[in-house]
């Protein structure tokens, strides 16, 4: 509050805009604007906080901001506030990390998935499947007092049924989490196949812009083309690439291996064929290039040019592969691969009560699960080992604690709040 004071030359009513002009250590005018004092604990961080509006300039902020550090204030670390927010109690975990996923938000849909994380939408979902985890442990480890009637105790309170409802409740939330996890990293799809298939024609057409070269000469183009887009509420890295074939060209030959490079770090392949070739559309280079992509790597078979071929665009499944007949020309057939697309990703599209998850929610979720079937595994026997049982549950609920910061390691919170791009 000194050095609000100290700029304002005001004494700030709490929670009150207060006009004021921002002045330097020789009493100048740095700006003019609205000084805000949020007294402990009614604050974003808990403690005491004043907050500075002006008019956005930057030389005008920057000279603010040295006004503060001369004055003893010091520049925030990359996710300071809210790190001070979780350590006082105002956010747990979960909602501390949904704050840098609603900066970062790639879509609209991603930023109110955040914004739903931030009011506790996930984290409420996790403490209601800890404290059904607490109830089943309170019991069992009071019973382990009675080592004559323990098991039989166990089995009166309907313990398995319980657990049973508590590892569907989990593989539920896995599902929304792993949704969750979609919104916010998205998926990297890149687009592969022989020359002249139409993958920059694709690549228009799903990002509704004119960002990749079209022609009619083979080997177009020589480097992968990234774009950003949305289906169903799904942020897409997009990836244009260098047709595939034999090229004596140094430059083209560039181009193919950073195709490569692409394949390996995408999430999902469009291999484009020509629909106008005989038989199944597929030739033997097709085959190629099939057979070179990642076995890990998810394949929907394109067959563009369905319009030359006088095809009517359709989806059909063929083992684990999906095969979609379109026109990237005109668009027919694009909205059944968007379909498809989705499928891979785990979601028809992103519903409205559809939250932001990391990867470390979801693996902590799996951890969770797999103790919970250990221990219905152990409850599953004539004489059931309630010591390991009661065990199994302990680190269930410690999994599921990690999520929302009950349980968890200096070194992870450490890594959690470096990666906030700003202060906040």
């Amino acid at each position: 509050m000194a050095i609000a004071h100290a700029i304002t030359g005001a004494t700030l009513a709490p929670r009150h805009a207060t006009v004021a002009t921002f002045r330097d250590a020789l009493d100048a005018p740095i700006d003019q604007g609205l000084a805000i004092a949020f007294p402990a604990p009614a604050s974003y961080t808990g403690e005491t906080v004043v907050e500075f509006h002006g008019h956005g300039s930057p030389a005008a902020m920057r000279l603010l901001l040295a006004r503060c550090a001369a004055l003893g204030a010091r520049i925030a670390e990359p996710g300071e506030f809210t790190r001070r927010a979780f350590m006082n109690g105002k956010l747990d975990l979960a909602q501390a990390e949904s704050v840098a996923d609603l900066i970062d938000a790639a879509s609209a849909t991603a930023a109110r998935a955040a914004a739903r994380s931030l009011t506790g939408a996930f984290s409420r979902e996790v403490h209601a499947i800890v404290d059904a985890v607490t109830g089943l442990r309170m019991f069992t480890e009071a019973t382990l007092d009675f080592p004559e009637e323990d098991v039989e105790f166990v089995r009166a309170s309907d313990a398995a049924r319980k657990l049973a409802h508590v590892r569907a409740d989990v593989e539920r939330l896995i599902a929304r989490a792993a949704t969750g996890a979609r919104l916010g990293a998205g998926l990297a799809v890149v687009l592969v196949g022989r020359p002249n298939v139409g993958k920059s024609s694709l690549m228009n057409r799903l990002a509704r812009d004119d960002v990749a070269i079209v022609t009619d000469v083979p080997g177009t183009t020589r480097d992968t083309v990234e774009r950003s887009v949305e289906i169903g509420g799904i942020p897409l890295t997009v990836i244009d690439t260098a047709g595939l074939r034999d090229a004596g060209d140094t430059v083209e030959k560039l181009g193919i291996e950073r195709t490569w490079a692409a394949v390996e770090r995408a999430d999902l392949a469009l291999v484009l064929v020509d629909a106008r070739e005989s038989g199944d559309g597929i030739t033997p280079d097709d085959r190629a290039i099939v057979a070179r992509l990642p076995a890990r790597l998810p394949r929907i078979v394109v067959h563009n040019k369905a319009d030359l071929a006088r095809r009517t665009p359709a989806a059909e499944p063929r083992g684990d592969v999906v095969h979609v007949w379109l026109s990237a020309l005109d668009g027919a057939g694009v909205d059944l691969l968007e379909r498809e697309v989705l499928a891979i990703a785990g979601v028809e599209s992103a519903g409205e009560d559809a939250f932001i998850a990391r990867a470390r929610h979801l693996d902590a979720l799996r951890r969770a699960a797999t103790h919970l079937a250990a221990a219905a595994a152990h409850l599953d026997v004539d004489a059931p080992p309630l010591e390991l049982y009661a065990e199994e549950l302990r680190e269930a609920q410690n999994a599921l604690a990690s999520i929302t910061g009950e349980f968890t390691a200096d070194d992870l919170l450490g890594a959690i709040f470096s990666r906030f791009c700003i202060g906040k």
